[in-house]
């Protein structure tokens, strides 16, 4: 197996409205705060997640969306020697579409496609295209890297990442970690299986306006699970503190769960996520996880 061993840091496509512009704005700026901080040269994807109108619930309104094929390759001359990831939504698209989608993908330099299911609205199955599962099998001789998300709080989550990786998942994303959940998952997934699938690590920043906006709560919800609602305390509770204590609870949390996954024989990569916006805080933050340990890519 191919291991990414890499450092992804998520970039979200722009509104429709503006978005050319607005793109190119976005690469300047990860590229200006990543000189900044030290991270010139070691990012080495840009994540992209493919958006599709959600909940009306959400915190923070989701307006149509650049397309990711499109936002890539605006971005790419703005941003350097990177690759791209991303994540892409199944369930709207037949087999013959999304075979000309994925083969789009990797021709426009996409390393790896996490595939993901249906909305919060609706049910798994629903939809008139493929389930990701059925995707990660059917689509190994396009992508080499086939993800899909790991939530290692959510009940039933062995077997379900087990059957996605018997079904051919090469990597798992993980949702943003906000305790070190993933440390048990793992060892105990170590324990019941042979599969050792790349793991992409995903670590957020918690901004102060996370307080009155709670976009992180809306992003890790799970109704009635106590070891979801741990996290989203320690979110809030981030959240009223001062930069330097939310940076130092970051790091922290970050040293513990690599000190937990490191031995337990799946290749590692970091994914690093900022949900309010690429600014020059979050990336201070991510720059000094990364002092702690960070993925050597394969060969280094």
């Amino acid at each position: 197996m191919n291991t990414m061993n890499t450092i992804a840091l998520e970039l979200v496509p722009p509104d429709l409205d503006g978005g050319v512009e607005k793109a190119v704005e976005e690469g300047r700026k990860v590229a200006e705060n990543a000189r900044a901080t030290g991270l010139d040269g070691r990012i080495r994807h840009l994540m992209m997640p493919g958006i599709i109108a959600e909940d009306d619930d959400r915190p923070v309104e989701i307006k149509p969306k650049m397309d990711v094929l499109d936002f890539w390759k605006t971005v790419q001359p703005e941003v350097g020697d990177v690759n791209g990831l991303c994540t892409q939504v199944t369930a709207f698209h037949d087999k013959q579409q999304l075979t000309e989608r994925l083969h789009s993908l990797r021709d426009a330099g996409m390393d790896g496609v996490a595939f993901v299911g249906v909305p919060r609205t609706m049910a798994d199955g629903e939809g008139p295209g493929l389930a990701p599962t059925d995707a990660l099998t059917q689509f190994q001789d396009v992508i080499g890297n086939r993800g899909s998300i790991l939530i290692p709080t959510r009940e039933g989550e062995q077997g379900r990442f087990n059957f996605k990786c018997e079904r051919g998942a090469t990597y798992g994303m993980t949702q943003l970690l906000y305790s070190d959940a993933i440390v048990d998952f793992l060892g105990e997934f170590a324990k019941q299986t042979s599969h050792r699938p790349e793991i992409l690590l995903s670590f957020g920043f918690v901004p102060g306006a996370e307080s009155n906006a709670k976009l992180i709560d809306w992003l890790i919800q799970d109704p009635g699970n106590p070891a979801v609602e741990r996290e989203q305390k320690f979110v809030a509770e981030l959240a009223e503190r001062s930069f330097a204590e939310r940076k130092q609870a970051l790091v922290d949390l970050y040293k513990r769960v690599i000190d937990g996954v490191g031995g337990l024989g799946f290749p590692l990569s970091v994914h690093l996520e900022a949900p309010y916006g690429n600014v020059k805080p979050a990336f201070e933050t991510f720059a000094e996880m990364l002092d702690y340990w960070a993925p050597r890519p394969a060969g280094s």
